[in-house]
Parts: structure tokens; sequence; C-alpha cells
């Protein structure tokens, strides 16, 4: 049985028991471009102590061991290894150990992952390890209390670029292969593995400075890198990129008190990467889906930005000072998801850092706070495998919007002042969240305690709503009315909110306009609000106006009424983000039905200004139209939307983010229609012209998507669009649009690929899972008993982030409302089946199972909802 999925009680166990020091490792990657070369030599020797002489211990590697040597002495390899550990017995107070041997090139991601680029033929690697994959590249304690500093050692051809955590010390020519050179780089300050990183490739690299004066008065240089694909580079903007990372670290470095400690700070925008970004010192890592090869819409540039700012922000918050454990994962992912918003408000030119925080990562963390495997932001995180699946919605996004509610309790500058003596007290070292609550305590002069308990020690999301008495027109009493019933233990934990609610008219120019407002706390189930009686009764009541708190709203009928009839007048960004949240939410929870919802977006989505706004609201529209939306007047609903979207893409000023954002639509919603594919094939071929639209490779696969999902594209054609777009994300496309066609041959082709084979990586794997989904609901009922036959065996035979891709892609969700009810749909009663037979199947697999049927069952309850 595999011993990779290391325990929390075991981690805590081997931390009692040793320090570890430093670690000395040497990657040889000289021979990498080979495909025919599996894997690359790793060495690492380690110093540590035993507070116990005499005791074992173990540590991890994923890979072939060949020699093994403890204080000296060489160890039997046969003897002491086992699956993904070495056992290291009867040891000194001070020991060293060297462990040689060959980890495997990966291309899922994880690890040391290797890419060759089909534009060129050129090889690139790049690691990541969150949480625990430095040990498929070197042997180590994997775990993030066990810190130590790294000195890296890269053995690969001359011609590369190569960086790691640490400054770039020599580079030495390899005596008699002039080809191959080895790159030293500088011991790093104490981290822990998983933050460890190793880049080497023909890498295009772009170099720049920072200076910044401290507050003692002396001066901090700070070398920057930029890194990206050389077949990239004639679309990468490293000039804006820097500007960015000037600013960050000039606010950073001033809001933090604390100079930056990493010595360089390198970028590298790497391929099929898993995650947005890592925030390695020295050198974060991101998706190279932040290199616009093809036009990209304004808010993708500030999300770039948002990202770049929340790495740089876990130079301190997690980096600097690191949980002891993954159940305190929220100490670095909330600090910095918060801290990124609050940079691009604080150091950009963007004036709608909250509002897109608001639409989009707040509404992530609504999803994923109503699904039964729900947490609270500390959670409990037993093992490696939960760690791995709490990289979401409440770790993140909750996390953060709870701390611009305590950065409101406390004070900005108390919460200032709490994180600078919080580095000051732990730089270098690990805490829980007792070290951070001491600190901001300290600093505020508040017990944090009872906001520590109902607001991180619970789950679930408020809903508010109010309740509003009036006579002739004036406001006799508001009640808000709390439904706070955590998931977990189906108990009401009524949170105490700070809030604004905003009363809305229209002015004389027909407007819809704050006339007035007034703060206050929400604390229990009922909460009368004193301070409106007396006033007029507005056309729009907007409870949590501004986003202050977290929580649901649902808007009193005369409001929702406003808002259906008014939602366009409201000049006010952030309220009409706030509006158009409360009717997504009203159509996901079957309170109104989702036809409403997309009536509401065909209304007022051309008038929307805000771009982030108006693509979510038109992605929410989609999916309202395939998930939400009884299937009898599905047709109907689509083809008004589809048909609007097309008037809308022709009447949109040429060359705008909305005429992008409709383009995309069109394409989106044209996979399940063949109203549109003559417009997408005259745009491909060029015998339709839309003004200004840039037709380039990204929405060309999109339109290539569409037409393979109504039977429209060959695979001839769609080769033929590969052999003119031969990038990776072309190669993504034709994947996709492949596996899109409705051929039952085709199906069958893909699913053995995805769920049976083994040659397809992280990015085509989901490239083709997509394309496979795309289709009609009875090419795809074969699959459905096979998906949950094959569980059991892709969970054990893959790696987690390749399982997981799978296990969550695959889930037959695309169903509809028969004559019984969401209970008695058979995916339903076919997975409670599967959940009921496998009690003892891991956590972390049975948690996407039980979220894709709450997605499942959530849609299927909307369909329920018609009048």
């Amino acid at each position: 049985m595999s011993n990779q999925n290391l325990r929390r009680d075991e981690a805590a166990d081997r931390s009692a028991l040793i320090a570890t020091h430093s670690y000395d490792v040497t990657l040889d990657v000289r021979a990498a471009a080979d495909a025919d070369v599996d894997g690359y030599t790793s060495r690492s020797v380690i110093t540590f102590s035993a507070r116990e002489p005499g005791r074992s211990t173990f540590l991890d590697f994923i890979g072939e061991v060949q020699s093994i040597s403890l204080n000296g002495n060489r160890l039997a390899v046969a003897d002491v290894v086992d699956g993904s550990r070495i056992r290291l017995e009867n040891l000194q107070s001070e020991n060293q150990v060297t462990v040689t041997g060959t980890a495997l090139y990966s291309t899922s991601g994880e690890g040391m992952h290797r890419f060759f680029d089909p534009a060129d033929d050129e090889c690139y690697l790049y690691t990541q390890y969150e949480p625990a994959d430095a040990r498929r590249v070197f042997a180590n304690f994997e775990q993030p209390d066990l810190k130590a500093e790294f000195t890296f050692h890269v053995l690969a051809p001359s011609r590369w670029q190569v960086s790691s955590n640490g400054i770039e010390t020599r580079r030495t020519p390899v005596a008699g292969e002039p080809d191959v050179s080895r790159w030293d780089f500088a011991p790093t300050k104490a981290m822990s593995t998983y933050i460890t990183t190793v880049l080497a490739g023909p890498y295009f690299k772009a170099e720049d400075s920072w200076k910044g004066t401290l507050a003692d008065g002396s001066s901090l240089v700070v070398p920057l890198a930029l890194y990206c694909r050389a077949s990239m580079a004639p679309s990468f903007d490293p000039e804006v990129l820097f500007a960015l990372t000037r600013n960050g670290l000039d606010f950073f470095n001033r809001l933090f008190d604390f100079p930056y400690p990493w010595g360089k700070y390198d970028q590298a925008f790497v391929p099929e990467y898993n995650l947005g970004a890592m925030e390695n010192p020295g050198l974060v890592t991101f998706t190279e889906g932040y290199v616009f090869t093809s036009r990209a819409a304004d808010s993708q540039y500030q999300a770039r930005a948002n990202t770049l700012l929340h790495e740089m922000a876990h130079m301190w918050f997690g980096d600097l000072v690191t949980m002891q454990w993954w159940n305190d994962l929220w100490l670095k992912e909330s600090f910095a998801d918060y801290m990124g918003t609050l940079g691009v408000d604080r150091t950009t030119d963007w004036a709608t850092a909250w509002v897109n925080f608001a639409n989009n990562r707040k509404a992530w963390a609504y999803m994923q706070d109503q699904l039964p495997t729900t947490h609270p932001i500390v959670a409990d995180i037993p093992d490696l495998e939960a760690a791995k699946q709490n990289f979401d919605g409440i770790t993140y996004a909750k996390g953060a919007s709870v701390l611009k509610q305590l950065v409101a309790y406390v004070g900005f500058e108390a919460f200032v002042a709490g994180s600078r003596q919080y580095f000051k007290d732990h730089a270098y070292g690990n805490t829980t969240l007792a070290e951070l609550l001491a600190a901001l305590g300290a600093a505020s002069g508040r017990d944090l305690a009872g906001w520590a308990r109902q607001w991180l020690q619970t789950s679930g999301i408020s809903t508010l709503s109010s309740e509003i008495e009036e006579r002739d027109g004036v406001i006799g009493t508001v009640t808000l009315r709390q439904d706070a019933e955590d998931p977990a233990t189906g108990r009401q934990e009524p949170r105490p909110h700070r809030l604004r609610i905003g009363l809305y008219n229209a002015d004389e120019d027909g407007a819809l306009v704050r006339t007035d407002s007034v703060e206050i706390d929400v604390d229990g189930a009922n909460t009368e609000v004193t301070s409106l009686t007396g006033k007029l009764r507005p056309a729009l009541l907007l409870v949590n106006d501004e986003d202050l708190s977290y929580a649901k709203v649902r808007l009193d009928p005369r409001s929702e009424a406003t808002v259906r009839s008014s939602l366009g007048a409201l000049s006010d960004p952030m309220a009409r983000a706030l509006c158009w949240t409360a009717l997504w939410d009203s159509a996901r929870d079957a309170v109104t039905p989702a036809s409403l919802y997309v009536d509401a977006v065909k209304r007022f989505g051309p008038a929307e200004s805000g771009i982030g706004v108006l693509l979510t609201v038109l992605g929410n529209a989609a999916t309202a139209i395939e998930r939400y939306v009884p299937a009898a007047g599905r047709d109907a609903v689509r083809h008004g939307f589809l048909t609007l979207a097309a008037d809308e893409l022709l009447r949109a000023a040429p060359g705008s983010d909305q005429q992008l954002a409709w383009a995309r639509t069109v394409a989106t919603t044209s996979r399940h229609s063949s109203g549109l594919l003559d417009l997408l094939r005259g745009i491909l071929d060029g015998s339709t012209v839309v003004e200004g639209l840039s037709v380039d490779a990204e929405l060309r696969w999109n339109f290539w998507h569409a037409l393979a999902a109504n039977g429209e594209a060959t695979p001839a054609r769609l080769d033929a669009e590969l052999a003119r777009d031969n990038t990776a994300a072309g190669r993504a496309g034709h994947a996709t649009a492949l596996a899109a066609r409705p051929e039952a041959a085709v199906k069958e082709a893909a699913w053995r690929e995805a769920v049976h084979g083994n040659s397809l990586s992280n990015q085509l794997l989901s490239a083709t899972i997509t394309g496979f989904t795309t289709a009609p609901a009875p090419l795809l009922e074969p699959f459905a008993d096979r998906y949950f036959d094959a569980l059991e065996d892709v969970w054990a035979g893959r790696s987690i982030e390749i399982a997981s891709r799978i296990v969550r892609g695959l889930y037959p969700a695309g169903q509809d409302l028969d004559a019984g009810t969401a209970d008695t749909n058979v995916v339903i009663v076919r997975t409670d089946q599967w959940l009921a037979g496998h009690p003892d199947a891991p956590r972390a697999l049975r948690r996407i199972i039980i979220e894709q049927r709450s997605h499942l069952h959530r849609s299927l309850t909307a369909q329920s909802r018609t009048v």
C-alpha cells in the first residue's frame, strides 16, 4: 500500500524529534531534451539534529534510490527504502544523510515538469511542489515546519537559462562537455521544502532591478528577472510586469516594515501549470496563460496584476512566516488574497479592484461555502491528500473576505501594526492561528477569541434578508433576518456583521443613486434597524452596500422589482455588481426561475460597462441555460440569448472589450446550438468581417469547438487549423475540438485516452475532458456507470492531481430533471449508492464525489423552479 499520504500525527512526531539545518541539492538535467530519457540524477546532502539520539525517523523521496549514507555509513537500499520513505535509524545528536537517486520528469505539473514546445521542439523544465511534491525531485523531510537553508546546483545545457530560489553565484562549464554547465546558487534563508524551486530551459529572460529606501534610511536593491518560453517572447510585456513589480515592492516594503528578505525577485511564466501562480521565494512561477498571445480584456490584465501582488505578499505571509501544518493554510492564502486586492487598489490605476473581488473571488467562496463539504476557514487537515483538496474558495476567498471584515473591526492601522510585529516575532519560523491573533489583539486592544470562533471556526454562509413595514411610503420598522445554518453541523451559527445599508432612488435623470445609508452591527438571528425608522421607503434597499461583510443577500420584493426593471440605471459599479450577485444567488438557490436571470442579462448586459462584471454575468447566463433552466424551455431561452449575443457582437464598439466578451459568448453558447454556425464559419474563413474583432488563435479555437460540437468540423479541418497555430494553446484547442465531435466512436476514444491512457499531459487531459463532456446527454449516458466503476482504479493508479482532474471532470453532471425529483435522478441515486458502498474510500476522493453530487442536485432543483 502506498505510504505517500503523510499524516499530521506522523509529521508532528517527526518535527518533535528532529530539527533540519541545511540541504545541498544537485540535479543533473543535462539530458532532459532527450524525450527517451525518463529521469535525472538527484543528490541530497542534509544536515539535521535529533533531540533524542538513538531513535529513528524517515526521509521522503518518490523515485528510485541508488545510494544512502548516514553519518558516513553506507546503508543497504533494500533494507531502508519502503515505498516513498527512507528509514534512518540510530540517529546521533547531529546527523548528515546523503541520498542519491533517479527522479522522474513529470507531465502532470507535479515535481519536475517537462514540456516540449510544439512551436520549436525546445525542452522546458520547472518545478511545482505544493503541498508535498519536492520529494518527487530530491530526498527531504517533506513538511512545512521543518525549515532549512537550501543550496542548489544544477547541471544543464550551457545555452539554457537556469534559476532557483537563491542568487546565482557561479556558472562553470563541465570538464570534457563544453555544451554542459553547472550552475551554483547561493544558500537561501530558512524556508520550507514546498517553496523551493528550479527552472531550466531556453527561456527568454528580461532583467531589471528595484531600489528602495528602508525605514532606517538605508537602501535595498533587489535584482529582477522575468522568464517565458522563447516562442512566446513576441507576446511578452516585461515593461508592464516590471512596473507592477516595482510598485508592489515599494508598497509591501513600506506596509510591512520588514525589508524584502529573499535577495532577488524572479518571475517565470511556465507551460501546463496547475495553478495560477506559486510563491517560491526569489523565483515566483505563474501560468503562462498570463502571457496574452491573443486579445485579452482589461479585466484579465487586472486579474494578472492581482495574482502578481498576491504572490508578492506571500514573500512575507507564508514564506517568511509559515503555517506549522496545513490546517492553517489560510494564514497565508487568505492574507495574500486580501493583500493582492489591496495592492491593486493602492498601487495601480485600476479603480475596480474591490468590485472584481466581490464579483469573482467572493462568488467563488459563496459557491464553495454552500457545498456539504464546506469547512471552517481553520480546517481540519489530517493528511496530505486533504491538504491538496483544501486549496479552495474557503481557504482563499472566504478567508480574504473575513480578513477584510477584521480590518474594519480592529482598524487598518492596528491590523498593519499587528502584522509588522508578527513578522518580527516569527521571521523564518512557523506559527499557528494563536500567534497571529495574539499579535493583532495586542495591536488593537481587542480580544479576538470570540471573533475567531464565530468566523474562523464555523462553516457556511449567512443569508441576510430584510423585512420592511411601511405606511404611506414611510418606513416603520426594518428587521434583518440572518439564516446561518452550518452545513457541517446543521446548527444555526449567526455571526456578527458590520455592514452598511444603502437607500437608492431615481434622480432627475432617471439614474438610481444612493440617497442615504446607515451602518449597523448585525448579531443574532434578528436585528431591528431602528436608524431607518421614519425615513422614506426607497426604491432599492441594498443590504451589505459597499460589500463590507461576507453574506448572501436576498432582496425584499420591492427592491427586487426595482432591480429587475432598472438594474442598468444603477450608476455605482459596486452596487450594480452586488445586485447582479443577488439575482444570481436567487437563481442558483431556486428562489426564482433561472430564466429570469437570463432575462436580466439580456436586458441589462448590453449596457454593463464593467468588463469583469460583464464577463461574469454572461458566463453565469450560459451556465443557467445549460444547467438550471428546465429542459422543456431551454431551447427557447438559449435561442433568445444567442440571438442577443450575436446582435451585440455586431453592435459593440469595434475593438472594444465588450465586443470580445460577446464574441466569446456566441462561441460558448453555440456549442449547444446550430443557429449561428454560418456566422462562425464566415468569421473563420474571412467571408464575414466584424469590424475591430481580433480573430486570433484563442477565439478561432473557441469557434472551432462550437463547430465540432455540432458535427461541423472534420479531423482534417481541425488538423489544418493546428498547422496554422502549432503552439501549446493550439494543441489544447485541437484536442478539445476533436473530442467534442458528437460521435459515439469519438467519445469512446476520448474516454479511453483520459481514463485508461497515460500519454496525456495535465493540459491535454483537461482539454480532452472538456471536449468529451461537450455533448448531448444521450451520447454520454453509456459512460455514467463506467465512471463509477473506474473511480477506485483511477484514484489508486494516478497522481492526485491527474486523478482529481479525471474524477471531477468526467462526473456525469449534464442531467435533466425527469418526472421525479432531484433525489430520484438516476445519477444522484447512482452517486448515493457508490458513496454508501465505499465508506472507506480516500477522503479526498469522497469529497470530490460529494461536491459533484451537490452541484448536480442544485442544478436539478433549479430546473424544478418554473414560476
